[in-house]
């Protein structure tokens, strides 16, 4: 690419008068960098350690930056990470290729039931990698999670079809047995309110000729139910009234505890939080800012279900690998 075009591409200024007049590559991490490539960086020791390893160009955005070589081209820019998804919107419209905006649930089901994943391409959530995988990448279809970056790369990113085939045939809080393409997958590790994120990824999967095996479907790491015994011993479902739900996320608190007022269940339940957390109809949570508090909580306070958020099973020092729930 020549410089003329890079600047026409970043809206960059040319700070100099180089002797070069095009560049080969570019990365926005100087190991990367190779003889003839643009870097993008503000950081004066990446930006000459960039030269050392033969950059002809860079782009950065700060004044206090000391031109080294004048041989080089030197471009002032607004921002380097603007200048950056300049750059690569022009790549990606080259390569033809098509980005899709999952959430967590969503992103959690399709790494979970894909079959193999050189065909895809998972964008990183930090934008320097996001910049490289994509530049560098001979993928023709990515996904993240990261909204304000997707639209930065693509500002009509795609979103997974919300209107696609499969229902529940019936179901519990923690197994769900539903049918989709015509085949009825029974007593699924699966809350039933995950059901309209997996499905969606399986239409993505057919639509793309993505191979995957919703039979590999089991509790993302957003929901995940474990039974226990008084002592947080785990165990059996058939063994225990007791249940700790451990979630990531408030929403899908919510969504629990509406299933069980729903379904007229009745059983006592308790949402622990670290402090301050607004838990949804619920004027005061458990509070904890401890693991032990965590567990002398769950000792000494009479529940059938408790939802945890922030924390993860792991907090259950006696807690095994494998459980079964029914």
């Amino acid at each position: 690419m020549t410089i003329d075009a890079l600047l026409n591409l970043t809206d960059g200024a040319l700070q100099n008068e180089p002797t070069i007049q095009a560049i080969e590559g570019a990365s926005v991490f100087p190991s990367k960098i190779e003889h003839g490539d643009l870097f993008i960086s503000s950081n004066q020791d990446e930006i000459d350690k960039a030269l050392e390893n033969g950059a002809y160009a860079i782009i950065y955005d700060d004044e206090k930056v000391i031109q080294r070589d004048s041989d080089n081209a030197w471009i002032k820019v607004h921002s380097i990470q603007d200048a950056a998804f300049k750059l690569l919107r022009y790549v990606i419209l080259e390569k033809e290729a098509s980005f899709f905006l999952l959430n967590e649930h969503e992103n959690s089901f399709l790494k979970m039931i894909l079959l193999q994943k050189s065909n895809i391409a998972f964008i990183s959530n930090e934008w320097r990698k996001a910049f490289e995988q994509i530049l560098n990448s001979s993928q023709k279809l990515f996904v993240g999670t990261d909204k304000e970056l997707m639209k930065r790369i693509k500002p009509d990113v795609k979103l997974l079809e919300s209107d696609v085939e499969g229902y529940i045939v019936d179901d519990t809080l923690f197994k769900t047995t539903f049918k989709v393409n015509n085949y009825v997958y029974q007593d699924k590790e699966l809350a039933p309110f995950h059901l309209p994120a997996l499905l969606r990824v399986v239409d993505f999967c057919t639509q793309n000729d993505l191979p995957h095996a919703i039979e590999r479907v089991k509790y993302t790491k957003h929901f995940v139910p474990v039974f226990i015994d008084g002592s947080l011993n785990t165990t059996r479902s058939s063994k225990s009234d007791k249940v700790v739900i451990f979630a990531d996320n408030l929403a899908d608190i919510n969504r629990a505890r509406e299933y069980i007022k729903y379904k007229g269940t009745w059983v006592k339940s308790i949402v622990l939080t670290p402090p301050k957390v607004k838990v949804e109809n619920i004027t005061r949570p458990h509070w904890f800012e401890t693991e032990d508090e965590v567990r002398e909580i769950l000792k000494s306070v009479h529940f059938n279900y408790a939802f945890v958020y922030t924390l993860d099973k792991s907090i259950l020092n006696q807690i095994k690998e494998e459980y079964s729930l029914f």
